[in-house]
């Protein structure tokens, strides 16, 4: 995948999440607007009811109160004498005494007429004895209004400085305020919105993160081939013109030449060899077809043989070897065969990336119950960006169009499959210009 791919795709993708993001804004004010229309149709409606409601219970009241004047030959006014408290709670002046029956039966019938199916409470106030008598609520069953005893309601208490009787009705079930028709704070639209905008995002960049991922990855597969094709194609060459000069060369005359032709052929045929066991030994540790072979080893017995080797085949170049061996507990249990392998990458490497005269210090400890091993080296050192990335499968530090290092970039991948089969860790510190360490840490009791 191209750069030119990925710029196009991430664009295609803001656009896309901008898109979405506006057809939410747009429906969720759509249907905010919806809400706040269809809230003030409420509201309206509401108010429209209680003033219904409120029109009506005068009129019941003031037909009650003209059946009480009757029956005590009473012709003063009845309209200044029934006042509204509240919404819902009225109070009636009148001027004799009064049966609660009585003024229940007047009640239950004048609401009925005026279509008041609401549920009720009356108190009736005696001027005489300073009393008021509360009822039990009255409630209408869907064809008649019957008392409960059983419920305990009171309306509120007002000081009604009044020197005559009085009777109150109230009804609890009418609201002083209309109730708006609003969502839940906990299920408002824009957390929604918000929840959706984090998982499109989250989406997205994982998509890109993937995407990104895929790039390099093809990237090092292709500098992997590049390297591979370089690395086989010296040793074949090599092979092909010594066989041609074989075949060319006289057996009884040339039988020196020959000889070496055909050394140098098994050598690069080895090397080939090499090569290639290294990538298929990675690809089992891949699939964990690979079997460790545990047993007890001396990492300090292996690491002065390690310096004598060095020493043997560095001879020439004058590279040399520190051992700082200060671990107590230097017997591990390991693999002997791969932790060799690990030491001896991590050597190679280290001689590779020298450009100068190698020198290399390999540093033991103990950290509680793991055994520690130092590698530090005097080379070319690794960039930060770069140094996260050296133990990925393939990967090798850039050189431009230079291929004076030789590899496939599996070296320090194989390094940290093994370490990891080992319940153990490596990781790298690196200064560029000064050199590298490498650290890797190994329970003792494996």
């Amino acid at each position: 995948m191209t750069r030119r791919t990925i710029n196009a795709v991430v664009v295609l993708g803001i656009i896309s999440v901008i898109c979405i993001l506006f057809i939410q804004m747009m429906s969720i004010n759509k249907t905010a607007a919806l809400q706040e229309n269809n809230i003030l149709i409420q509201q309206k409606q509401d108010s429209l009811n209680l003033v219904y409601f409120t029109d009506r219970t005068r009129i019941a009241l003031r037909n009650v109160l003209h059946q009480i004047r009757t029956d005590n030959s009473d012709s003063s006014d009845v309209f200044e004498a029934v006042k509204q408290i509240d919404p819902n709670y009225f109070k009636v002046d009148f001027n004799d005494d009064l049966e609660p029956f009585q003024l229940e039966i007047w009640l239950k019938r004048e609401l009925y007429d005026q279509n008041l199916h609401h549920n009720f409470q009356y108190a009736i106030y005696d001027c005489f004895d300073s009393v008021t008598t509360y009822s039990a609520l009255i409630r209408y069953s869907g064809s008649e209004f019957i008392a409960d005893s059983s419920a305990e309601l009171q309306p509120p208490h007002f000081d009604f400085e009044n020197i005559d009787h009085y009777f109150t009705v109230y009804f609890p079930d009418i609201s002083n305020e209309s109730v708006p028709i609003e969502m839940s704070e906990g299920y408002s639209p824009y957390m929604y919105l918000l929840i959706i905008v984090i998982l499109m995002l989250m989406f997205f960049g994982y998509s890109m993160i993937v995407i990104f991922r895929q790039k390099r990855l093809s990237e090092i597969k292709t500098d992997f081939i590049n390297n591979m094709t370089h690395e086989l194609k010296t040793p074949i060459s090599t092979i092909g013109l010594s066989s041609e000069m074989i075949i060319r060369a006289d057996a009884e005359k040339d039988a020196e030449k020959i000889q070496k032709y055909a050394s140098l052929i098994f050598k690069e045929n080895k090397r080939l060899e090499n090569q290639v066991e290294r990538v298929l030994s990675v690809a089992k540790l891949d699939k964990r077809e690979i079997t460790l072979k545990k047993e007890p080893l001396n990492i300090h017995e292996l690491l002065n043989e390690v310096k004598d080797n060095f020493e043997f085949n560095q001879n020439e170049a004058g590279g040399k070897i520190n051992l700082n061996l200060n671990a107590e507990k230097c017997t591990i249990n390991v693999d002997p065969v791969h932790i060799s392998n690990v030491v001896y990458n991590l050597i190679d490497n280290a001689i590779k990336y020298c450009k100068t005269s190698p020198e290399i210090t390999l540093s033991t400890s103990n950290d509680r119950k793991r055994f520690v091993l130092e590698v530090e080296d005097n080379g070319i050192g690794i960039k930060r960006e770069d140094l996260k990335m050296i133990f990925d499968k393939f990967y090798r530090v850039p050189t431009g169009n230079l291929h004076d290092v030789k590899g496939f970039g599996l070296g320090l991948y194989y390094v940290k499959l093994i370490i990891a089969e080992h319940h153990g860790t490596v990781n790298a510190k690196s200064t560029v210009g000064k050199g590298t360490t490498f650290t890797i840490q190994l329970p003792i009791e494996g």
